[in-house]
């Protein structure tokens, strides 16, 4: 019970610092990275916050994986939920500053970068399943038979374009978080000795499977 409540906790600590550096970027103003700029169009073009934009398209995103048959755990389902309801809790209470000095706002993007990078471990280490976007990526590299890395790009470049149509912001910062972002969070996690594919994730059928054969037994 011990080990299931620190997991639950890594993961929602995990979602907020990642919150806080999609925060970190939005308010540096320099450009956000692709699905945040997709995120952001939407929020402009249904007028809702981008926390809400973020839990829609997470939703449907879930959806298509499930479709596809890739296997989601409740922690997949606590990424679509909490960091939208995060970022906006964040954006209303202003825990992040709003600055008109260049430097500070360049600055704000690595700082987001890292806060993401830091995030991605902790709730990645809670083994209680990916993010939904990550999960699509796997089911689409096993339905079409191409390198990760070629599937990845084709998904953000379709969303970041969709996102620039709707008005979201691409600048600078979008070129930085598309180069610099993978490598940031490979020197985390190796400073961290963390390898991602050691990772033994549960899924929801697996628990819901536990349930029943334990209910069956006793």
């Amino acid at each position: 019970m011990r080990n299931a409540i620190w997991k639950v906790v890594r993961l929602i600590v995990g979602l907020f610092l990642y919150s806080l550096g999609i925060a970190f970027t939005v308010n540096a103003r320099l450009g956000l990275a692709p699905w945040d700029v997709f995120h952001q169009g939407m929020s402009n073009q249904l007028g809702i916050s981008m926390g809400v934009a973020i839990q829609i398209a997470g939703a449907a995103v879930l959806l298509l994986g499930l479709l596809l048959h890739e296997r989601i755990g409740w922690g997949t389902i606590a990424n679509v939920y909490f960091i939208g309801l995060f970022l906006d809790l964040i954006q209303q209470f202003g825990l992040v500053p709003l600055f008109q000095e260049l430097l500070p706002r360049i600055l704000m993007m690595p700082v987001g970068m890292i806060l993401i990078s830091f995030a991605s471990y902790l709730y990645l280490g809670a083994e209680l399943g990916s993010g939904p976007r990550d999960g699509l990526m796997v089911a689409l590299t096993k339905l079409l038979k191409f390198p990760v890395g070629v599937i990845r790009g084709a998904i953000e470049l379709i969303v970041l374009i969709a996102g620039y149509l709707m008005g979201g912001s691409v600048g600078w910062g979008t070129l930085i978080m598309a180069l610099g972002m993978g490598i940031i969070i490979q020197i985390i996690f190796a400073l961290l000795k963390f390898d991602v594919r050691q990772l033994q994730h549960h899924t929801i059928d697996q628990d819901i499977a536990a349930m029943i054969k334990k209910a069956h037994s006793s």
